[in-house]
């Protein structure tokens, strides 16, 4: 959703109810020894884990969610939240399949890595080298700048009917003949026609089918059990669904067949459409070849992440290292992310997320040697961002991994940027969306004219007037704190957080009873920090 449509959703809540060059901290520092694992009291702020999951689904209204954490070599906690179908008596347990999206894009990732280390392929080899018949645009492009998201082909989604079922050739043809969105090289622009492309590059240099390739080199590899494409449901997964079972449990095939305890078995998929939440099959995934086709448990997805850790998946270091560090386009300019991973000043930390037909998913990676944690979280409802949670589960392992904050009190999320960068960012968000700002306050300039120092510190403020006003005409206390306000600040340790004030707890205070006009003001601050923190647009 574009900010234009998060401005006009907030209005119309209220008519219903009335790049530089930056520098990365990607180099993990020496481990603060000694290392303390393993504390039971896994809470952020009086919250526990399953207290923070439990709200969220709340507030987002999510039919299922699961999550498992990585504290490596372990995966100490995995669990599955609510159903995973609103028909059928199904529930997300840890074996639970969930369609991964935009993950499936660091598969591709290890398989393109693993040919290049079987010598099948060079990263600078154009892909016309690989695949034949492209347009003459297309075919000076290389491996390495389809992994950047560098192209600058056009992104086939926005042409994709859930309805259709497209080959590969297809997926291609919707934007074959759109002109290159900018010069190969000199830009980042997520585009799953990128994906798709090295899923072909692979299949050409392996030999065999991409799904065949991946399945050998990663999934029977790392010997995960729950993960497999759609086309795979009749022959691998264990689905009990009878056409009826009046009056009694849907399960009956678990009493006699071990397989269908605790089923491996896909989640239903989810969108909101008009208001309701419509299904959607999952055959739809099948479209999103090599960007967002792979069906995984979270327990799985965490398993696989710990082979990311060593040579298990890519045998050398030079080779992990381009597939989980900075973008270095032509120009030199340093772009935090590659195909899908994105990296902020936490050093060490890469994340990877997004969503397709019917689902959410996140992974995040703390992978300096004294931190070592991973979140995986997924969701079978679409558009959700699960950014936030994540960082919260990962500060109740250990709080300096969050931003140090009540997100109860303020929503924060770190940046991919500077705080100059990613203040200008917010500003041009803002622009984009029409709304107007106020002021902005730079505390550290302030704080220098006193003679005093202060790391990067601001506060811009901005807002609609029409949608404050009617919220001061049902509480004026609440003018205290409008318009709203964005805080963009650098740590200690170099890292930039974005933050606002969390505004149902706001609502809360002062006894605002209005969820729609509240809930389309939560929604456009969250698409205005999520702008500025990320490379994608998501």
């Amino acid at each position: 959703m574009r900010l234009g449509q998060y401005s006009r959703l907030m209005l119309s809540a209220v008519a219903a109810a009335s790049m530089p060059a930056v520098a990365f901290g990607q180099t993990a520092p020496a481990p603060v020894l000694p290392i303390v694992r393993g504390d039971y009291r896994l809470a952020t702020y009086g919250a526990t884990i399953d207290k923070l999951v439990a709200d969220f689904i709340e507030k987002h209204k999510l039919p299922g969610l699961t999550m498992a954490i990585v504290q490596a070599p372990y995966i100490p906690r995995s669990a599955g939240y609510g159903k995973t179908s609103l028909d059928l008596d199904e529930l997300a347990s840890t074996k639970t399949m969930w369609n991964v999206g935009p993950v499936t894009q660091a598969f591709t990732a290890v398989a393109v890595m693993q040919l290049k280390e079987m010598g099948k392929l060079e990263l600078s080899d154009p892909v016309s080298k690989h695949v034949s018949g492209l347009p003459a645009a297309w075919s000076r492009v290389t491996i390495l700048q389809l992994m950047q998201h560098s192209s600058g082909i056009a992104d086939y989604r926005t042409h994709l009917e859930d309805s259709k079922r497209y080959k590969p050739q297809e997926l291609l043809d919707l934007v074959r003949a759109e002109p290159l969105r900018f010069k190969s090289g000199s830009q980042v622009a997520l585009s799953a026609t990128d994906a798709t492309l090295l899923a072909l590059v692979i299949e050409q240099a392996s030999g065999m089918p991409y799904r065949d390739f991946v399945r050998r080199n990663q999934i029977e590899r790392m010997h995960l059990e729950s993960t497999m494409f759609a086309d795979d449901f009749g022959a691998r997964a264990r689905i009990d669904r009878p056409a009826s079972h009046p009056g009694d449990n849907q399960h009956s095939r678990f009493k006699s067949e071990e397989p269908f305890i605790n089923p491996v078995e896909p989640a239903t998929g989810y969108r909101m459409v008009a208001g309701q939440m419509t299904r959607i099959a999952p055959e739809a995934s099948s479209n999103l070849f090599g960007f967002g086709d792979l069906w995984s448990s979270a327990e799985d997805i965490s398993k696989w992440d710990i082979g990311l850790a060593g040579s298990t998946l890519v045998k050398e270091l030079a080779d992990r290292d381009v597939i989980y560090m900075p973008t270095k386009l032509a120009g030199g300019t340093m772009v935090p992310a590659m195909l899908g991973w994105e990296f902020t000043h936490h050093p060490g930390f890469m994340e990877v997320k997004g969503d397709s037909p019917g689902f959410s998913s996140y992974l995040s990676r703390f992978t300096a040697s004294d931190e070592l944690v991973c979140v995986t979280l997924l969701t079978n409802k679409e558009g959700v961002d699960l950014t936030v949670l994540a960082r919260q589960i990962a500060q109740a392992y250990r709080a300096d991994l969050g931003p140090g904050v009540d997100q109860a009190q303020m929503v924060v999320q770190e940046s991919k940027y500077g705080a100059a960068d990613t203040v200008s960012r917010i500003r041009g968000a803002l622009t984009e969306a029409k709304v107007p700002v106020f002021a902005t306050v730079d505390h550290a300039a302030n704080a220098r004219g006193a003679d005093l120092q202060l790391r990067p510190t601001t506060v811009i403020t901005f807002g609609n007037p029409k949608v404050g006003t009617k919220l001061m005409n049902e509480s004026q206390a609440i003018g205290l704190d409008l318009p709203l306000r964005m805080l963009v600040w650098e740590d200690a340790r170099g890292r930039t957080w974005v933050g606002y004030p969390n505004l149902d707890t706001l609502a809360d205070r002062y006894g605002i009873k209005d969820p729609a006009t509240i809930g389309a003001m939560s929604m456009f601050m969250d698409g205005v920090a999520r702008r500025a923190a990320n490379v994608y647009a998501y």
